[in-house]
């Protein structure tokens, strides 16, 4: 229900929430402008009194804004004044384009009627801020997940990274607003005021009470004899006689006042230059919002090849931003018979009498949710009769903490209500045109056809990276290795802003080796920041990338792009890393970075041959960036594995999850099961396991 609200009271009130912002943006720089060009006020209220009175007799009112502009007025109008000096800067005069500004922007020129309105924009856009905080939250898999950087790539991205900046601006500038108007209409307690005296001295010349900061003042009126003083400051209204100095009434602000007083200066900014600036710049927000949201949903309804009572096939499509789509039309393309494709949202079965099989494929929106085209399937698969064998196919990205939710949940309803399962269900990671050639061969099989499914997703756009160092590991043992440094290019602004090319320890390094047309994947031991992307990679026989990575020599280039894999990223906590051979890619980088305890374990064969990072882990050692280091060497006298090495170390490792550590391990699929295996042994006496460490963010795998 979250995202629907969300959506829709974006669709509907986009455009007046749109001008409402930008003519509220562009508001907030006079106040910004008012304080940047004001002379500085005098130390005391008194000072400045006497500067005006002296320089422009016959003054009737001072009036002080919360921006520090002094304006007097006298029987010939206002001026602006010189706090100083007294001195006359400028006549008061209306700005009528000024007016014209302020009167869209408060009523949509349309008076009361137009400030009701916008009353409602003001809790629409509030609203909106709610739900979108909602759905941040989910995406990041949690409110904390919000403070960091945001996960994915695309408009998904940049709509979330700019809602997550501009969300607090833009829930200030709505509350303010909605109090604003409840006080031009009414709605709040009465403002206090100084009653009026009974008598007053009829005499004038007394010193008045003005020994206070010049900055508290607002107002003050200089009538005739006979009337009192009216003092202004931000503690309140005052009468003072003229003639003794007497304070005679006063009255403080109410606790309504007061709200309204800091309503006022977090809406227009009077009074807090820089604040009215940041909410601006918030405000500015809404349109691109409006636009990327229209962007990153793409296209949620797609119908193509055969009608729906002739298909033999039906293939039903999950997706949020487009891309599941492309693997349904290869999937289509390759079928044999009529092929329906169709939205998960368009879920009909008495629509498709041919009907045979049912093939899902679905992605997952954030934490375990529908994405766009998916709205109501999952009530409806559940009432639905069962009538044809379902197959099931989820896409996602494993650094998003629920990895296919969404498609597990639609496997599950349909096993309870009866369907049967033509083939079980599987996953896609990334958009992995192998993991998906995999399935097809499955899904094949379960037909009776020779499906060979091809799908070439779209790239993200690479780079070219110019190898500068190379350090070299186990010729002699004919197992050839090597940490290769290539140097980073130029990140435009556009890029910085989409997130491209940044990265942390723990990110993928796509190169695409010459020749082919999917992507390999490595993982980086380096991060932005340090000005290199830093890959350990071994050469396989035969392996086709990793061939040509080792054949580069310093000044050679590669094609590559990044891939963010931010649940491989380190975090806070104190760190366990576990890691065999050229596993110790991105745990040498986290290392690198180290702002927190960092115990390594770290399996090899020979310590002579293929230690990698050796100069690196003693010099880390000698700096306190890594406090513990415990090796394994599984050829020699004595074999030993990584998982041995912390069945040995198992009551330090206890002590340190009890406070809280995190473990990350990377390295080969068979090391990765040795180690899950001896860590359940190990953290069986806490009442811990792996897979509940992982769903709490304390464990995490880079397996290969």
């Amino acid at each position: 229900m979250t995202r629907p609200l969300h959506r829709l009271t974006g669709l509907i009130l986009g455009l007046f929430l749109t001008v409402t912002a930008l003519s509220g943006a562009a508001l907030a720089v006079f106040p910004a402008f008012e304080a940047w060009t004001a002379p500085a006020l005098p130390a005391t209220a008194f000072e400045l009194v006497a500067s005006v009175t002296k320089a422009l007799p016959g003054v009737q009112e001072i009036a002080v804004s919360a921006s520090g502009q002094v304006t007097a007025y006298t029987a010939e109008g206002g001026v602006v004044v010189d706090a100083m000096t007294g001195q006359a800067l400028a006549k008061v005069a209306p700005q009528p384009w000024l007016i014209w500004l302020e009167n869209l922007h408060r009523a949509l020129f349309l008076g009361d009627t137009g400030r009701i309105a916008v009353a409602v924009l003001a809790a629409a856009m509030l609203g909106m801020c709610v739900t979108g905080a909602l759905l941040l939250a989910r995406r990041a898999g949690g409110w904390r997940g919000m403070l960091a950087g945001q996960k994915g790539a695309g408009w998904g991205r940049i709509h979330a990274e700019v809602a997550r900046l501009a969300a607090l601006g833009l829930i200030l500038s709505s509350l303010s607003g909605l109090w604003m108007t409840a006080a031009t209409f009414d709605l709040l307690p009465a403002a206090a005021g100084a009653d009026y005296p009974a008598a007053v001295s009829g005499r004038t010349g007394a010193v008045l009470p003005l020994d206070f900061p010049a900055k508290d003042l607002r107002g003050l009126t200089l009538p005739g004899a006979d009337e009192p003083v009216t003092l202004t400051t931000v503690d309140g209204e005052f009468m003072i006689d003229q003639g003794t100095g007497a304070v005679l009434t006063q009255a403080a602000p109410t606790w309504a006042d007061r709200i309204t007083a800091w309503a006022e200066l977090l809406h227009t900014g009077r009074g807090a230059a820089l604040l009215g600036v940041i909410l601006g710049l918030a405000a500015l927000t809404t349109p691109f919002l409006a636009l990327s949201g229209v962007l990153m949903r793409g296209l949620t309804r797609r119908r193509s090849f055969g009608p729906a009572d002739q298909a033999e096939t039906v293939i039903l499509v999950g997706s949020e931003g487009g891309a599941t789509w492309g693997f349904a039309e290869t999937l289509a393309r390759t079928l044999k018979g009529p092929v329906h494709l169709a939205a998960l949202q368009d879920f009909a079965p008495e629509a498709w009498p041919r009907a045979q099989r049912l093939l899902i494929l679905t992605a997952t929106y954030g934490d375990g949710e529908a994405p766009a085209s998916a709205k109501g399937f999952l009530d409806r698969l559940a009432k639905a009769k069962p009538t044809m064998p379902l197959a099931v196919l989820g896409f996602g990205d494993r650094s998003f903490p629920r990895f296919c939710a969404y498609a597990v949940e639609v496997a599950r309803v349909a096993r309870a209500g009866g369907w049967p399962e033509l083939t079980p269900l599987a996953t896609i990671d990334r958009q992995s045109g192998q993991d998906f050639a995999h399935w097809g061969s499955a899904l094949g099989a379960a037909l009776g056809q020779d499906l060979s499914l091809t799908h070439h997703p779209d790239l993200p756009a690479t780079q070219s990276l110019t190898l500068t160092t190379r350090r070299d590991y186990g010729q002699a043992l004919q197992m050839p290795a090597a940490i290769l440094r290539f140097a980073l290019p130029n990140r435009s602004l556009w890029a910085r802003l989409t997130g491209k090319g940044g990265f942390q320890p723990g990110d993928l390094l796509g190169v695409i080796p010459q020749g082919a047309t999917l992507p390999r994947f490595y993982s980086l031991g380096s991060g932005a920041r340090d000005g290199f992307a830093e890959i350990c990679i071994r050469k396989h026989e035969g392996g086709l990338c990793s061939g040509q990575l080792h054949a580069l020599r310093p000044g050679d280039q590669v094609r590559a792009f990044i891939r963010p894999n931010p649940a491989f990223h380190a975090g806070r906590r104190p760190l366990i890393l576990i890691g065999a051979g050229t596993g110790i890619g991105p745990l040498a980088g986290i290392i690198r970075h180290a702002r927190r305890p960092v115990h390594l374990f770290f399996g090899m064969r020979h310590r002579d041959h293929d230690f990698y990072h050796q100069e690196d882990l003693t010099e880390w050692q000698a700096q306190g960036r890594l406090t513990g280091l415990t090796l394994a060497f599984s050829r020699g006298d004595r074999p030993h594995y990584v998982q041995d090495a912390l069945r040995d170390q198992a009551v330090t490792l206890r002590e340190a999850m009890a406070k809280g550590a995190r473990i990350m391990v990377c390295g080969g699929r068979e090391m990765g099961q040795g180690v899950r295996a001896a860590l359940t042994e190990i953290l069986a006496p806490l009442g811990l396991t792996p897979d509940q460490l992982a769903k709490e963010g304390r464990y995490a795998e880079d397996i290969y």
